[in-house]
């Protein structure tokens, strides 16, 4: 069995969204750094050197223009500049680089066990909580860094974060993720299985198999491969008819969500896992249903706290094109065209 698609109209689709990220004003935060990882995903998969190009003019007019202060969030923008200097050799692009990373090791706020606080400013946000984003913000960014400069304490970090955040967020009955932990409390405050919280896990986890030489060979690793199976596992349990997940998962009144849908969709596609290729073929066509002709992500929810209730969730407004949701459609789309090319360590 394979995946079911067709290869034109995938194309067709991934320019049309890259066309029209670009046309959004993001400055240097996590929308656009989310959304700039996957127009480079874009790139590594269809090889359309213009992608790689309007990223790096934006990148460079924003060098131009000066950059932010440093939080967990604005680290997310990392991605495209490891890209740039993977593909580019341009110091200036690792130097951004290395001072995110300058700031995730020495500056930025932990807690026990050295696990990340999420921040999304100079303040302190979030005391002492812990939330999946931050493994697509941070964790897996460092893990990209290290692997690329063979830098092991890097590699040690980022799977230290992996390690810990599945300890403090993987509920053991389901296999899902709450969206975060309190380590104040030592509760998961409102306690839901948020749908993009399980994307940023389940997509980021599915890479380090991918992304990292003999993985098998570092035992955090099996931890990550352990909760992502177990995760993987409950997420297929959660698809909609329409081949997507909700912004509550196990809440039928919850509105589907798109960003979360092609988070885990893609994670499923990184996984390998023959088991999930009927889930991956149902999320194709529901995916691109919520694609507009002129490369609009719709229905993806807008930026969200650990809110306090179930309706907090549920009506978060999904009115607006977000960087988010266009660049996790555009990882999905790039590992659809790319599946079965690369399984590294995921078929453990």
């Amino acid at each position: 069995m394979d995946l079911n698609f067709d290869r034109q109209q995938v194309r067709a689709v991934i320019d049309a969204v890259v066309e029209r990220t670009m046309r959004m004003d993001m400055t240097w935060d996590w929308p656009c750094g989310v959304a700039y990882y996957g127009i480079c995903e874009a790139f590594e998969a269809t090889g359309e050197q213009r992608y790689l190009d309007l990223v790096r003019a934006r990148v460079d007019e924003y060098l131009d223009l000066g950059l932010p202060t440093w939080t967990v969030n604005t680290c997310s923008m990392g991605h495209c500049c490891l890209s740039l200097y993977q593909h580019t050799g341009e110091q200036k692009y690792l130097d951004v680089v290395m001072s995110k990373v300058d700031y995730l090791r020495h500056r930025a706020l932990r807690f026990v066990d050295h696990v990340l606080q999420h921040t999304v400013s100079a303040k302190n946000d979030f005391p002492e909580q812990a939330w999946a984003d931050t493994l697509f913000m941070a964790a897996f960014f460092l893990l990209r860094v290290g692997v690329e400069l063979k830098d092991e304490a890097l590699i040690d970090d980022a799977l230290n974060q992996y390690y810990w955040h599945i300890k403090y967020l993987q509920d053991p009955a389901t296999g899902l993720w709450y969206h975060g932990y309190n380590n104040i409390t030592k509760d998961h405050m409102s306690g839901f299985f948020w749908g993009r919280a399980n994307a940023w896990a389940a997509y980021t986890m599915a890479q380090v198999g991918v992304r990292l030489p003999e993985a098998y060979l570092y035992p955090k690793f099996l931890d990550v491969v352990g909760s992502l199976n177990e995760q993987l596992a409950g997420l297929k349990l959660c698809q909609t008819e329409n081949g997507l997940w909700r912004t509550i998962l196990d809440d039928p009144e919850s509105y589907e969500e798109v960003s979360a849908s092609c988070g885990i969709a893609a994670a499923m596609v990184a996984k390998g896992n023959p088991l999930h290729i009927k889930y991956i073929n149902k999320a194709i066509p529901g995916v691109l249903a919520n694609i507009s002709a002129d490369g609009r992500v719709m229905n993806v929810s807008g930026g969200t706290a650990v809110m306090k209730d179930r309706d907090g969730y549920r009506n978060i407004s999904r009115d607006w094109i977000q960087g988010w949701g266009q660049g996790l459609a555009l990882a999905f789309l790039a590992g659809v065209l790319t599946f079965g090319q690369s399984e590294g360590a995921n078929s453990l």
